[in-house]
């Protein structure tokens, strides 16, 4: 039993002419036996709460920023109506503030042997799953004395998506895919592209590309097209580690390379390519395997990645290169979006990079904390000054570490957390170009 806000109110303004006329216990009893007795007929009254039936339905999967729609069907049994205050409870990470948190509490009245249908709305602001909790129900008499109250288990699971903000990209790295693809008149041959079709001679043209044999068939001089291979096999691979955890601004690193993962993904089955998708650390914490250059690939890598988190242990080189190397036929681009910091690439890549390199080719991504620039010019103060020195040691140790990769033949990809993308996907086009992808 729970009581009100109103059986208090009333028990208070009984006491004052018990306190003033009769401060006795037969005053007492006078006032606080009828209201007792009001009490227990409400409580008798409030429709029960352990026979209601709950369902539910609504969004399974949102975006992170985006919101989401959850709706709860509540079905009275008895035959007295329900007035009743319901609590949707979820994680408190399903809301980003303590305002959106309210609208999971409702106040609804069902008649008996019906339903009613209440809606929460959930903007996550963590990425994973958000599991509901449970759905409190507190359900009052006719007068609002008392009130039954009961809990109920209605699993539910809204999955967090990552929220792909470097999609603002894509369009104009596709258009630069149809340049490389032979679709525009600006074409680029490199070593392994493909041969398109023929198109008439324009000033500016490579004169290697000019085709003799069917410039002798024809009046005009004409000249072959190109197009970078198709069907090649991707390998992204996610340092899942302890490193992956630092925070760059507002985000984990991890998700700053899930963001470029998304996009090299979109543009890479946009160039009929195949993705493989591999996260590590000291075990395989998510893979995606096998997919063709289909629509479908995008949806299978996000919802691979939307429950993933780091793991505070070091990551394990050697077994990340042994799975790498399980899943990536010859001649095949394994990207690697991990950390550049020393005593991890030095340790743990340098020793195992040359199993990657024989080959194929690597590009190493990594997302670089703009808070370091900063920290380099900074002066004016003695603190700052000590600051802008570390800073400019860590810089040029990084540059070191990079050089190191570069030394073996790999792609390093060095940018903040917003231009990491798009850094990566144009690094991706720069090997489709010169042919050696």
């Amino acid at each position: 039993m729970a009581l009100t806000g109103r059986t208090a109110l009333l028990a208070a303004l009984g006491s004052l002419p018990v306190g003033l006329l009769a401060p006795s216990w037969t005053g007492m009893l006078a006032v606080n036996a009828p209201l007792s007795l009001a009490i227990l007929c409400d409580y008798a009254l409030a429709a029960p709460v352990r026979t209601l039936h709950f369902t539910r339905s609504g969004d399974t999967s949102v975006r992170l920023g985006d919101t989401a729609q959850v709706h709860l069907t509540v079905t009275n049994p008895s035959r007295r109506r329900l007035r009743a205050y319901l609590r949707d409870a979820w994680p408190p990470s399903s809301w980003t503030g303590e305002a959106e948190q309210a609208a999971s509490r409702h106040e609804l009245s069902v008649p008996g042997g019906e339903r009613r249908r209440v809606s929460t709305l959930l903007r996550p602001s963590r990425r994973g799953d958000r599991r509901a909790e449970r759905v409190t129900v507190r359900s009052f008499g006719p007068m609002r004395l008392a009130a039954r109250q009961g809990s109920h288990v209605v699993p539910w699971t809204v999955r967090v998506l990552p929220p792909f903000t470097s999609r603002k990209h894509l369009p104009s790295r596709i258009a630069r895919l149809r340049e490389l693809d032979g679709r525009t008149s600006a074409l680029t041959r490199g070593q392994g592209t493909e041969f398109d079709s023929l198109r008439d001679y324009v000033p500016g043209d490579d004169t290697r590309s000019i085709d003799w044999r069917a410039t002798a068939r024809r009046s005009e001089v004409a000249v072959r097209t190109w197009r970078p291979e198709r069907d090649r096999h991707i390998i992204i691979v996610l340092d899942t580690g302890r490193t992956s955890a630092g925070r760059v601004g507002d985000v984990p690193r991890l998700d700053a390379a899930m963001d470029a993962t998304l996009l090299l993904t979109a543009l890479a089955s946009r160039a009929g390519d195949r993705v493989n998708l591999l996260a590590y650390d000291r075990r395989v914490r998510a893979q995606v395997r096998g997919r063709a250059a289909t629509g479908d690939v995008l949806a299978a890598v996000v919802e691979a990645l939307a429950p993933l988190e780091p793991e505070l242990v070091e990551t394990d080189a050697r077994g990340l290169c042994t799975a790498a190397l399980a899943s990536a036929p010859r001649g095949s681009l394994i990207v690697l979006l991990t950390s550049l910091d020393a005593a991890p690439v030095e340790e743990g890549l340098l020793p195992v990079l040359p199993q990657l390199t024989h080959r194929h080719t690597v590009v190493v991504a990594a997302v670089a904390d703009p808070q370091v620039e900063h920290m380099a010019e900074a002066r004016g103060s003695v603190d700052a000054t000590y600051g802008a020195a570390a800073a400019t040691q860590t810089r040029a140790q990084r540059r070191r570490t990079a050089d190191r990769l570069r030394r073996h033949g790999v792609v390093v990809v060095d940018a903040p957390p917003d231009s990491v993308a798009p850094a990566l996907a144009d690094a991706y086009l720069a090997l489709k170009a010169t042919g050696r992808l």
